[in-house]
């Protein structure tokens, strides 16, 4: 019995409070702020039927989102979730879905959106209940206020525990029961003390454990491996030499040795020297089983006249898939009359949270941006079973999950590498040629910020390159070649990021060198668009 309470998922294991997304851009730091006070949090879309909830939640947050409650169709949350009877935080839109669901007459159009810096005034009521969500924070603080629609009057039986120069009723506690709201954002940096009010809210007044540390979070993640996949089963898994698939790797390694097979495909899109050097990591190093398997003729042949991203990603998913099912044919064969003779019957991805947050977001306000090659689930086709010990992990978690688990730390802070590889940061149509200029321009840029010192202050750099042309002089020559564009981005969680601030010396230095050293390069420029409205990586 002990072993299968153990073998759950991580909302049955920690004290978990759950976010109901209403499309807000900024929902996913509400679980960071969590999750950076050990408080396990999960977020799932605001039309989350409560009756489908596999798990009893210690407190609930309303997100905030881009709707009025006033819009056809606007989204509102399962009447249920009152009937919980967990604490409540409504935050911006969720605040005012409170407030609405009350009475509509409670909630105003907004005519001007109120956006930017405020005041909060603290109203303390000597009521140690409605006081506890502000306990600590004094008599004023500064937040952040992003709404349209504003509450204009009191709901019934709450009272003012905040306000602001434009908003009178900022924040609002219910007289007896845990329900609070907020019109501002708690999980924004621009608020200071807003990781305070979730402390206060998720610790204090939902009772939550304070539990959610890698190191025990990997003995419960190693026994619900061995609980999933049994004794005899065998797994396999792609291993790309990023931190993300390194780390899932090793964590398979610790739960089941060698039933799990790591399958490193050269799918000729791969960085300079990459097959090498992840071989070495993985085999010499980490001591995992590793096949390599050439497929990187039949990957360009598919991609051969594909210009549209999302094609690319699909066909690139798909060669994949083919070459795996070819791989566990093979290893079921070799193991059989041997200690590991079993049926391969599980597919391991080194999924993310924030690849779940992207894919699987509320579709209302927020739309899907693109297909994450990590989500979705598997074609039948490949008739294996997915497991992804990751899943509930941000990048920063999975870092500190990786170091608990005794992986260098160079390898642990190594940038992602996007599972389609350099596919996707060659725009337009792949060909020899031109991967052959994405991999020596990335490999200068990648070296000329480990030389200056600074790899570690970016969350990940690469080069891309357009497939737009551009005059150049080389020499007494006159050239025509594409454009390379440098992407450095600095960011905790990977949903947001800003451009990488360089030395515009060190800038100058690695383009001259690709320039001179990268044939078929004219031009090089620098992107410094922030996620959002871009996106890290090109396409």
């Amino acid at each position: 019995m002990a072993d299968n309470i153990e073998a759950e998922a991580p909302h049955n294991n920690f004290d978990t409070i759950l976010v109901l997304d209403f499309g807000s851009q900024t929902s996913h730091l509400i679980l960071r702020r969590l999750r950076s006070l050990k408080v396990y949090a999960e977020m799932l879309p605001c039309t989350t039927k409560l009756a489908d909830l596999p798990f009893q939640p210690k407190g609930i947050v309303l997100s905030g989102g881009p709707s009025s409650v006033y819009d056809q169709g606007a989204p509102h949350v399962d009447p249920a979730v009152f009937d919980l009877g967990v604490p409540i935080l409504g935050i911006c839109y969720g605040c005012q879905e409170l407030a609405w669901r009350i009475n509509s007459e409670n909630v105003a159009r907004g005519q001007v959106r109120e956006y930017g810096h405020a005041d909060v005034v603290i109203h303390k009521t000597g009521d140690t209940h409605t006081d506890r969500l502000f306990a600590g924070l004094g008599e004023e603080m500064h937040a952040y206020m992003s709404h349209f629609d504003k509450l204009v009057k009191l709901p019934e039986g709450f009272v003012v525990v905040a306000s602001t120069k434009n908003s009178e009723y900022a924040g609002i506690a219910h007289q007896t029961k845990p329900i609070y709201g907020v019109q501002f954002h708690p999980e924004l940096e621009h608020t200071p003390r807003g990781t305070e009010i979730l402390r206060n809210f998720a610790i204090d007044i939902c009772g939550a454990q304070a539990s959610w540390v890698m190191k025990d979070f990997i003995q419960k993640e190693i026994v619900r491996i061995r609980h999933l996949v049994g004794d005899r089963a065998q797994v396999i898994g792609a291993v790309s030499g990023g931190v993300d698939s390194t780390v899932a790797a090793k964590l398979m390694k610790e739960a089941i040795g060698d039933r799990f097979h790591a399958i490193l495909v050269d799918n000729g899109v791969m960085r300079l020297n990459e097959c090498e050097q992840v071989k070495e990591t993985l085999e010499k190093h980490l001591g995992i089983n590793l096949t390599v398997v050439n497929g990187a003729e039949l990957f360009l042949s598919r991609l051969k006249g594909v210009n549209e991203p999302e094609k690319k990603r699909k066909i690139i998913g798909g060669t994949f898939i083919d070459l795996f099912q070819e791989e566990a044919l093979r290893i079921e064969r070799e193991a059989e009359n041997t200690p590991n003779a079993g049926p391969v019957e599980w597919f391991l991805q080194g999924t993310l949270y924030p690849d779940v947050i992207e894919s699987v977001s509320y579709k209302g306000p927020s739309a899907t941006i693109k297909t994450h090659h990590n989500v979705g689930g598997l074609p039948e086709t490949l008739k294996l079973k997915l497991i992804e010990p990751l899943r509930e992990m941000f990048k920063d978690e999975v870092r500190k999950f990786g170091e608990e688990l005794g992986i260098h730390r160079d390898l642990v802070m190594r940038h992602p590498f996007p599972g389609p590889g350099i596919a996707i940061r060659i725009l337009g149509e792949v060909t020899p040629e031109r991967v052959a200029i994405a991999r020596a321009a990335d490999h200068i840029f990648i070296s000329e910020i480990k030389a200056a010192g600074v790899y570690d202050e970016m969350s990940q750099a690469y080069v891309a390159v357009s497939q737009d042309r551009a005059v150049g002089v080389q020499g007494d020559a006159r050239v025509y070649g594409y454009i390379a564009i440098l992407r450095a981005v600095k960011t905790l969680d990977f949903m947001s990021a800003e451009p990488y601030e360089f030395d515009f010396g060190l800038l100058k230095k690695i383009s001259t060198r690709i320039v001179n050293e990268v044939d078929g390069i004219a031009r090089v420029t620098y992107d410094i668009t922030s996620k959002p409205p871009g996106t890290i990586e090109m396409e």
